[in-house]
């Protein structure tokens, strides 16, 4: 009876501890920071380790990447205090005189002299405004003809109007760029913008937003799928999904959606998004299908098992799993408050693994992928035997289902992908190239709450594509958007490409070079 109770006192403390595990982790999303900073005096506790490095790298040079070129003058001060502004801004100037009466000197009577300026600048704005612009189509008719007409029929000829992307459209490209901008770059709701245009004297309800909205996904969508072209052109994808709420049609309830990113390569810098009704392997497999059909491909993302067929080849592809040392990290710091010791020990390995990749990061490729093998490798071998050495299998005192067992676990499990990429200098430790695009989504969500339906996610990822890669190139979504609304409707479909946002960059840069 004494045993009987003692086994269940210990299977209610381990609930409890499971519990208040689970607790601290909801309290810290919601109220603690978002970083993953360590305290530094645990890692003192480790110096020795840390160590390690320093003395790796003595042993092994590293190329020298290339000197950068001197500054062209000494910077003054520390760095902080007023900005110039920059030479391209519109300038209106104001010169401003003295009176009349001041302008005599007061020692002898003569007029003072002009004998220079100094000047200083002030950052003003012009609010929006809105117009109207009429397409006026002049009709053309044959005066000698006229008195025939009634026999034979007057020859009238009208004024071909311009094609526009969206027929019969109350807003023009400047404003549809200014909604979708304002809407998917700055995630303001629609309601607000109702509120913005209201201010500015036109009434233009949110639902009507929303259609013009969904037409500009639609006058865009070839640009779209030039750009997931592109994307599966590339030896290596980042992707992650986030989740989104949707509202049920007639039941006055959401449901959760799932938006999907993929960021090509270097040689294929496109980001796109995808949304699907749910976060079934269905959506990554149907994206992915054929990618890498010829040539071994590179997928990094995180540890979701929708993504193990692509690795097994049912999507048609030879398709290398790439894991995220950051998931695995994070899972270690979440431990921390359960087992501080080892919470840190481990954290400190993953540290080295991060200083091999501060070392390597102006190098070339193949320099870096060599640096990894020799400085990152052994220390991968010693974490794994400290891992190894952890579990109670192995002797140690973590337990199968405690944070930091759970921790170990994934770690163990995501071995082999983890270690991919030392494999290859192109790739990175983890998936943080796709997670920094998802954060859009995340501020996104605050802001309008919710998706209206599953053809708003699908209108929401066309766009936030184009918004998206536009950021990736440096390029206003803006400008960009108003152009391409402007001029995509008379461009034939073979010279769509043009209009992609780095295409697009390049050739206003070269007019612009031109003009100069």
């Amino acid at each position: 009876m004494i045993l009987q109770l003692l086994d269940v006192h210990q299977q209610d403390a381990h609930k409890i501890e499971s519990l208040e595990y689970r607790l601290d982790l909801l309290l810290r999303k919601l109220y603690g920071r978002s970083s993953d900073k360590i305290d530094p005096k645990q890692m003192a506790l480790f110096a020795d380790l840390l160590k390690q490095l320093e003395q790796q790298t003595a042993v092994i040079p590293a190329a020298q990447p290339q000197p950068a070129p001197p500054p062209a003058s000494k910077p003054t001060g520390n760095g902080h205090g007023r900005r110039k502004l920059p030479a391209d801004l519109p300038r209106e100037k104001r010169i401003h005189d003295l009176p009349e009466a001041e302008k005599p000197c007061p020692c002898c009577g003569e007029m003072r002299q002009v004998i220079g300026q100094e000047t200083s600048e002030q950052l003003d704005i012009i609010p929006a405004q809105l117009t109207v612009i009429e397409h006026v189509r002049l009709k053309y008719a044959c005066k000698a003809c006229e008195a025939k007409a009634a026999a034979t029929g007057a020859q009238i000829v009208l004024a071909a109007k311009p094609l526009s992307a969206i027929e019969k459209c109350l807003a023009a490209p400047r404003l549809l760029a200014f909604v979708t901008v304002s809407r998917f770059a700055d995630h303001l709701p629609y309601y607000r913008l109702e509120h913005i245009l209201a201010r500015y004297g036109i009434q233009i309800a949110r639902s009507t937003l929303g259609d013009w909205e969904a037409q500009v996904a639609i006058a865009i969508t070839p640009l779209q799928k030039l750009m997931i072209q592109e994307t599966l052109g590339s030896r290596i994808v980042h992707t992650d999904d986030t989740p989104v709420d949707v509202l049920e049609p007639g039941r006055g309830k959401t449901r959760t959606g799932r938006f999907w990113v993929y960021v090509g390569d270097d040689e294929h810098p496109y980001i796109v998004f995808d949304y699907t009704p749910s976060r079934s392997r269905d959506g990554p497999m149907a994206f992915l299908k054929d990618w890498g059909q010829n040539e071994r491909r590179f997928l990094q993302a995180d540890a979701f098992g929708g993504y193990d067929g692509i690795y097994r080849g049912e999507a048609g592809g030879q398709v290398v799993e790439v894991a995220c040392w950051a998931h695995a990290r994070r899972k270690f710091v979440d431990a921390q408050a359960s087992d501080v010791a080892a919470s840190a020990q481990a954290l400190a390995y993953i540290r080295l693994l991060y200083d091999v990749e501060d070392l390597a990061e102006n190098v070339s490729s193949a320099e870096r992928a060599r640096i990894r093998q020799e400085q990152a490798a052994p220390v991968l071998v010693k974490f794994r035997t400290w891992l190894l050495s952890q579990q109670t299998t192995g002797g140690g005192p973590v337990l199968p289902k405690s944070p930091m067992g759970t921790a170990i676990t994934y770690a163990l499990n995501q071995w082999a992908a983890l270690t991919v990429y030392l494999l290859d200098g192109d790739l990175d430790p983890d998936n943080n190239t796709a997670e920094n695009q998802q954060r859009q989504i995340a501020v996104g969500r605050k802001n309008w709450l919710f998706c209206g339906s599953d053809n708003g996610g699908k209108t929401a990822a066309i766009l936030f594509s184009l918004i998206a890669t536009c950021q990736r190139h440096g390029v206003n979504p803006f400008d960009y958007l108003t152009d391409v609304l402007t001029r995509i409707a008379a461009t034939p479909v073979s010279r769509l490409v043009q209009l992609l946002p780095d295409r697009w960059k390049a050739s206003r840069d070269a007019a612009l070079a031109v003009s100069a």
